[in-house]
């Protein structure tokens, strides 16, 4: 049932800084993670074998040597692979455009890597040596490698992707007239390069069959939509597919879709009747899941003497892959973060012979808020402004892209609170003035932030026990955030139960269907189904009691009634979503030294200034807060993968040559999070997310930084020491 609730005004838990619940379970190794499953005897081991070429068509495959390896027990390829109806369910998460692979359902390659067999053996050793001994031959074809000569074929999004609110095309006033008459411009462009999911664990799936029902335990953001996909492809009823995922080791949106080595798992344990685990390697996860595709951004802005923007026209060009269009929302912030009466966007996709890109943590934003707030940092040095004063002087209190006002709005706060906490003051404007002790230049740098607020449907079950615990469930999902703690937290205060006395559960396709954990929206709408559903089952449990106060004792009422009382209900966005336009904000500021002798840049502190809404756990939103700062660093100075373009495979694909921040790069982080009036029109929690927002804006104060410090504006991403020599 649908129920209507309000914002909880007691603080028991809500809005308290709670230890994760599932702690302990997590450092003593009770947590089990996808690979750690062995669902009853006989497992059997899957390992993949990729394409050696980036195009053209798979001949054939010598699999003999493979099959006479001592325990192999099979080898797939698409040569004996069964045919499977794929009734393809596409989803929000899933490309909006184009067809996915059939998994070994015909002979074409579109990328280096794609999966051409699977050994599948008694031992996960016995399966990796007998990978090694499986050739296959190719009719090869022309590959486009380069995202260069791809973007030089650039196209426009789809029908789907437009729809989806990604269009190809957007235009308010005339920005071109606008330009030619303001007192100062910029023109500049900005290039990301592709960056890769690197989760701590690895990506896995383990299959098995009990006649006609399929279950898996995988690694997985959407249980639902696993369930729903692989329903699709064997063409089998969706209550025949059970999905097991109830600790995620990070994913970043890597596991929001369902790749190829999940189906290359179920199919297999079909064929060898026993139940089949693969485990991507390292390396394997590369070309065989998703990225954050590489982007192209031409910037121009105008402005008049005073800093009122007058015109911006942002071009965006992104990589994706030659059977779907990946698009994400890159150039949307520019069409309402400041004040702007002429305003024209522009998106196209290169098609490339890669793997399709996917969902990065904060897609689209992160990246085109690179480009937005880089060229701002350049349109204040053309003004000779501060770069603060010019953000502040160009806010505004009214969406003007869709010409709505904003629920709530943070960004004048943010960025104030943040440049006082930083000490922004402190900053001496001329470029290459500020020294340490050591001779290594500093420099101040700062960007604004915001993301979405996205409101999805979610359902939750709470069941009351006579011993006065609770269950509560929601087929959500936990990859690092800290989904169980904070719904117990919601829970609990609902209930008027102490912590110790709810249990949260998720992770199964089979409880209540949630939305994607994703898109920093599980606390808003999971949140607020489990709080519905909590308030329904303590209504009925006080109902049946004949309890009429408010402030009935409920492991009392539960003893008394002697039974189980459970509800289930659901949460609904509203018509606010048509009526405000809703988002996070929020403000970063950095510090970097950089030594002028070898070109090395040292981010020695960042001030994160975060306007989310409700905070419900303080400390678990610090933890996310930290993690986003960390991946922004990531972003600025070292993350790059590197395409072989002879052969289209990824050179750095090891954490050798793939570098992310490690302790060592880390430093002095400060987030912290501006206060904001209840907003109810987001969600009954009032609350907006903190996953994404943490991370946007740290690459560009880091590069305005080091700009302040340098001289030198870096627009192509990672700034790395040969770029400032």
């Amino acid at each position: 049932m649908t129920t209507t609730v309000t914002p909880t005004t007691s603080t028991a838990y809500i809005g308290k800084a709670v230890s994760r619940v599932e702690g302990p379970a997590k450092v003593t190794g009770e947590a089990t993670y996808t690979a750690d499953f062995r669902p009853g005897p006989g497992l059997a081991y899957g390992v993949v074998v990729g394409s050696s070429v980036p195009n053209g068509r798979l001949t054939a495959v010598d699999t003999a040597a493979a099959e006479a390896a001592p325990g192999v027990l099979t080898v797939l390829t698409p040569f004996n692979a069964p045919r499977l109806p794929y009734r393809i369910s596409r989803e929000l998460v899933d490309p909006q455009d184009g067809e996915p692979i059939h998994v070994f359902q015909d002979d074409r390659i579109h990328f280096h890597g794609q999966a051409v067999a699977l050994v599948v053996a008694e031992t996960f050793e016995t399966a990796t040596y007998a990978a090694t001994l499986v050739r296959a031959s190719y009719d090869e074809e022309p590959a486009v490698t380069s995202f260069d000569a791809a973007a030089a074929h650039a196209v426009p999004p789809g029908p789907g992707n437009v729809q989806a609110g990604m269009p190809g095309e957007t235009l308010r006033g005339d920005p071109d007239a606008a330009l030619r008459t303001a007192a100062a411009t910029v023109d500049s462009t900005y290039l990301i390069p592709r960056e890769d999911h690197n989760p701590i664990e690895p990506h896995a799936t383990t299959a098995a069959w009990d006649g006609g029902s399929l279950t898996v335990w995988t690694k997985t953001q959407w249980v639902s939509n696993t369930r729903a996909d692989l329903a699709g492809v064997f063409g089998i009823p969706p209550e025949d597919v059970e999905v097991v995922s109830p600790f995620v080791g990070g994913a970043f949106g890597s596991a929001l879709r369902v790749w190829s080595y999940t189906v290359l798992a179920a199919m297999a344990a079909r064929g060898v009747g026993r139940p089949v685990k693969v485990v991507l390697t390292r390396r394997q996860m590369w070309p065989l899941t998703g990225f954050r595709p590489c982007t192209e951004q031409r910037v121009r802005l105008g402005a008049d003497r005073d800093g009122n923007l007058t015109a911006i026209r942002h071009d965006g060009t992104a990589e994706t892959s030659r059977y779907e269009q990946y698009a994400e929302n890159l150039l949307g912030s520019t069409r309402f973060l400041y004040r702007c009466p002429n305003v024209a966007t522009r998106y196209r996709l290169a098609g490339m012979n890669v793997n399709t890109p996917c969902s990065m943590r904060a897609p689209g934003e992160d990246s085109g808020i690179f480009a937005l707030e880089s060229a701002l940092d350049e349109l204040a040095e053309a003004l000779g402004m501060d770069p603060v004063e010019l953000r502040l002087r160009n806010d505004t209190d009214r969406d003007m892209d869709r010409d709505l006002p904003f629920s709530s709005r943070t960004l004048r706060q943010c960025l104030i609170a943040g440049a006082e906490r930083f000490g922004w003051h402190k900053r001496d404007p001329r470029i290459g003035s500020m020294h340490d002790a050591e001779g290594r230049l500093i420099g101040y740098g700062c960007s604004s932030a915001t993301y979405p607020v996205y409101n999805f449907p979610a359902h939750a079950r709470a069941v009351l026990h006579p011993d006065g615990t609770a269950l509560v469930t929601s087929a959500t999902s936990d990859m690092g955030p800290g989904t169980y703690t904070s719904m117990t937290q919601v829970a609990a205060e609902t209930l008027g139960l102490t912590l110790d006395r709810v249990r949260f559960e998720l992770g199964d396709a089979n409880m209540p269907k949630a939305p994607p954990h994703g898109g920093s929206a599980t606390m808003g709408a999971v949140g607020s189904a489990v709080y519905a559903a909590c308030a329904e089952a303590r209504r009925r449990a006080l109902d049946e009691a004949g309890e009429t106060g408010s402030h009935a004792d409920l492991v009392d009422v539960m003893g008394r009634l002697g039974h189980a009382v459970e509800a289930e209900s659901d949460y609904r966005p509203g018509p606010q979503n048509n009526q405000y336009s809703m988002h996070t904000y929020g403000a970063v500021f950095a510090e970097v030294s950089v030594d002028p002798e070898l070109g090395l840049v040292r981010v020695p502190r960042v001030v994160s200034a975060i306007g989310g809404g409700r905070i419900v756990n303080p400390k678990t939103a610090r933890s996310q807060a930290l993690g986003g700062v960390v991946m922004g660093i990531g972003m600025a100075l070292l993350e790059h993968t590197v395409l072989d373009h002879r052969d289209g495979h990824v050179v750095n694909a090891t954490l050798a040559d793939y570098l992310v921040p490690v302790n060592a790069d880390i430093r002095e982080l400060d987030p912290f999070f501006v206060e904001e009036e209840a907003d109810p029109n987001v969600n009954p929690l009032g609350v907006k997310g903190i996953a994404e927002i943490a991370t946007i804006g740290v690459a560009p104060a880091i590069a305005n930084a080091v700009y302040h410090a340098t001289g030198k504006r870096m627009r192509d991403l990672p700034i790395t020491p040969e770029k400032l020599i």
